[in-house]
């Protein structure tokens, strides 16, 4: 079962607007374009921790809530050696969750689980940050690197509709995972002209034109029985 909606650009929003019920959500008019649906996720007036997307028209709101050992756990393995070797090799700049990217070309607003942005792609100004109030609050243009964890909610916008946006905005590399069934799906997606490549395993690693390394994602059970996730990283 999932917990998306849906709301069509062609239809009448106004099913979904706010009837002063508790946890409800009043979805403006103006949301059914690129720009106003930017301006409504950045205001005061957009819902705490409501994950929101703007995917060519259709505005998607997720209500699910994330799953520990399915979701946070896995973010939590890829994103930390993410974050040192970023570090290490002075990259740029790494965020998780709450940070909106849009790209215009695409007609993509989205807030992925982790997205990277080179200092290269900045100074050639293929991205940029939007500041309002002397506060940069959205990333605007192509990232190098975006990472999408699959719940039960998102599969189909994960693994297909982002896929096609992503890959629109030119964002170099997708990383997609999905660990809720007997083995986990790791992806690394290269950008090409034409659609998104899946890197090819070499010894259970998958590479990363990004990074310059080869990654590895396993799991094993932990003394209470539940998934602890390790991502391993080599030249």
């Amino acid at each position: 079962m999932t917990s998306a909606l849906i709301v069509d650009e062609r239809k009448n929003l106004n099913g979904c607007v706010d009837d002063g019920t508790p946890g409800s959500v009043r979805i403006p008019r103006s949301a059914r374009t690129l720009s106003g649906f930017r301006a409504w996720v950045l205001s005061d007036e957009f819902p705490e921790k409501l994950k929101a997307t703007y995917l060519r028209g259709d505005v998607i709101l997720d209500m699910s809530k994330e799953e520990i050992r399915t979701h946070a756990a896995v973010k939590t393995a890829v994103v930390v050696p993410v974050a040192n070797l970023i570090e290490e090799l002075d990259f740029g700049d790494l965020y998780i969750n709450g940070v909106l990217i849009s790209n215009a070309a695409a007609r993509v607003s989205n807030n992925p689980d982790a997205v990277a942005v080179s200092w290269a792609s900045l100074e050639a100004g293929r991205v940029r940050y939007v500041t309002r109030r002397n506060r940069d609050l959205e990333i605007e243009g192509s990232p190098d690197w975006v990472l999408e964890i699959v719940s039960d909610s998102s599969v189909w916008k994960d693994t297909q509709e982002l896929v096609t946006a992503y890959h629109r905005a030119r964002i170099g590399e997708y990383w997609l995972v999905d660990a809720r069934g007997d083995e986990i799906d790791f992806r690394v997606l290269h950008w090409r002209k034409d659609r998104y490549v899946a890197a090819v395993a070499k010894d259970g690693s998958l590479y990363s034109r990004i990074f310059e390394r080869w990654f590895q994602l396993t799991r094993k059970r932990d003394r209470r029985g539940a998934w602890k996730y390790v991502l391993r990283v080599r030249v």
